[in-house]
């Protein structure tokens, strides 16, 4: 057993790939955020009945894959060719059962390596933070164990590949993580003990943003790189908070909406 498995709580937080890899281990349910864009793509396309397939990255690996899953491959928004992307702005507008993969370096990467750990896999963020908390707190009065990982980013490596060097923690995410973590509290009335040091504290970091949510995001790093790209409306949609009562769970390799979800999954 490894101290940073968090064991002594119920509800556990941690960053990136590193604590995926380690909090899996010891955990019945594994929330993904990535509010900058994926998770809030997927939020919003499992809304709408379609099927997100993630994808660890755009490489001409891709469009193979999704030919092989019969789905349509999401584009880059700035394409006009492509209609879907990972904006969910776009993603407003995609028709109930549509199969699309979805390439992303930070969450999807992160969802693929986590079907591998063998648990089960929850897309989280702002707009879902509702149904994902009514969700984890029916997993932890099961006796459950449950884990939220911010993706955060990726400094290049050495070698100046992209997405591949050291984590880059990211506020946008910490405070997904925060608001799933702090609806999971109100949907149990959880005391503190079941709830680790470092989830309470990505909880109080939301509760601190709450009332100022878009702005937190439009002042982040992530959101001015997406402002100077003229995609606020991206931003703006990231930052609704509990308005898509859905939670996309991986099943088969795609991310399917439970609607409303109110009891534990197994």
């Amino acid at each position: 057993m490894h101290v940073a498995e968090q064991r002594p709580f119920s509800v556990r937080f941690g960053w990136g790939a590193e604590d995926l890899a380690v909090l899996a281990r010891a955990s019945d349910v594994i929330v993904i955020v990535d509010v900058l864009r994926f998770t809030t793509a997927v939020a919003v396309a499992t809304a709408r009945g379609a099927h997100v397939l993630p994808f660890r990255w755009r490489d001409a690996s891709a469009p193979r894959f999704a030919v092989e899953q019969g789905a349509v491959l999401a584009g880059l928004r700035e394409d006009p060719a492509t209609p879907w992307s990972l904006s969910p702005t776009d993603l407003a507008g995609i028709p109930a059962g549509t199969r699309l993969v979805l390439p992303s370096p930070n969450g999807a990467a992160l969802s693929a390596a986590a079907i591998e750990l063998g648990t089960t896999v929850v897309a989280g963020c702002l707009r879902n933070a509702a149904a994902v908390g009514a969700l984890l707190a029916a997993e932890v009065a099961a006796g459950h164990r449950v884990a939220v990982i911010a993706a955060g980013e990726r400094w290049p490596d050495p070698a100046g590949i992209p997405h591949a060097g050291p984590l880059r923690p990211v506020v946008e995410d910490l405070l997904g993580a925060g608001a799933v973590i702090a609806r999971t509290v109100d949907a149990g009335v959880l005391t503190r003990v079941p709830i680790s040091p470092e989830a309470r504290a990505a909880m109080a970091a939301f509760r601190a943003a709450e009332p100022d949510l878009h702005d937190e995001l439009r002042g982040s790093v992530s959101g001015r790189e997406l402002l100077a790209l003229g995609w606020d409306d991206d931003v703006a949609s990231a930052a609704r908070l509990d308005v898509d009562p859905v939670v996309p769970t991986l099943h088969d390799g795609a991310f399917t909406a439970l609607q409303c979800a109110t009891g534990p999954i197994r």
